[in-house]
Formats: C-alpha cells, sequence, structure tokens
C-alpha cells in the first residue's frame, strides 16, 4: 500500500485533508469492518495504526493477528492476553469479552483517531486512568474537525452495553447518508 498506514497519514498530512476526504476514510474503514462482521469475524484490534492507505488514498483494515472466526459473535480471551486498552469497551476491560460490538467500540476510535488527525486516544492517561474514565462513563471529546452529526455517530459506538452499539451496516448507512448531506 503505497501511503502506508493510517495513522502516519494522518500525522504527515492531516491539515490537508478536507473533512470530505476523513468521512471517505472513516467510510471505507466500516465498509471493511462491515464484511468482516457478515462473515462471523472478530477483528479485536481495530485502530488507525492497523490500517493501511493505497495510492488512491482508499483505506482498508489490515493486521488480522488477533482476528477470530466466531459462530455465536463472541469470544473470550484467556486471562494475561495482551490487549489494545485505548480502543477496548468496558465488556473486554473487565471480562475480556470480544464481540462484532467491541469492534464497533474500536471503530468509534478509530474514526476519532482520523478527526483528530491521528492523535493518541486518551493522551497523557495512563491504562489504568484510562479503564476507570470509561468504568464511570467518560468517553473521548469531540476532535474540532468532526461536526455535531459525526460526534453523534462515534458517540454511538462507545454505549457501555454492547447492545445499545449499533451493528456495522447501521454505521456505514448514516456516515453514507452524512457524505451525501454534509452541514
Amino acid at each position: 500500500m503505497d501511503n502506508g498506514c493510517l495513522l502516519n497519514y494522518l500525522r504527515q498530512r492531516g491539515g490537508a485533508l478536507k473533512e470530505a476526504w476523513l468521512l471517505s476514510m472513516c467510510q471505507d474503514v466500516c465498509e471493511g469492518m462491515e464484511y468482516l462482521e457478515a462473515q462471523s469475524f472478530i477483528h479485536r484490534d481495530l485502530a488507525a495504526r492497523n490500517c493501511l492507505v493505497n495510492e488512491n488514498n482508499v483505506v482498508k483494515v489490515s493486521d488480522f493477528g488477533m482476528t477470530r472466526y466466531v459462530l455465536d459473535n463472541q469470544y473470550t480471551s484467556s486471562s494475561g492476553a495482551k490487549f489494545p486498552v485505548k480502543w477496548s469497551p468496558p465488556e473486554v476491560l473487565h471480562y475480556s469479552k470480544y464481540s462484532s460490538k467491541s469492534d464497533v467500540w474500536s471503530f468509534g476510535v478509530v474514526m476519532w483517531e482520523i478527526f483528530s488527525e491521528g492523535r493518541t486516544p486518551f493522551e497523557n492517561r495512563s491504562n489504568l486512568e484510562v479503564v476507570n474514565d470509561i468504568t464511570r462513563g467518560i468517553r473521548l471529546y469531540r476532535p474540532h474537525r468532526a461536526n455535531q452529526s459525526l460526534y453523534t455517530i462515534m458517540y454511538r459506538c462507545w454505549h457501555e452495553k454492547p447492545d445499545g452499539r449499533p451493528k456495522f451496516s447501521e454505521l456505514l448507512e448514516e456516515i453514507r447518508k452524512l457524505a451525501e448531506t454534509p452541514d
């Protein structure tokens, strides 16, 4: 992929990218994740660092090292397994329970990374502080490049309960509508 990982791409070109391009990148990632969800795969490590950008600035989900095929849309990892705390929902932080809905949470964080031009989520917070914050209901702030409609989509990904989060197909529909009628 000519343009390398999404995280570095955003950090190098962030200010030069228009909001429509940023939204298009979110849509690309969401399309990839909708496909994985439909095929009964859970990524478990979705983050901007694990997406690649091709020569046409199309973003592809990559790094499937932690991905699992599941029959009942749920996977519980063994205790002591490492995982990306700042991209993880409460059920992963406390019970190591993964599902497509935990990927939805991570997707919300990827959207945040995209619209914050590659900033680190919960920067200057330790993993323990992040676990405590998430448990208390604290969520990432609205990035300055994200309008309220987009932040509402992002925020829906961070519902405390997995059942309260949308499916990737629903997110994709919302993102496409937003792309058609920007504020």
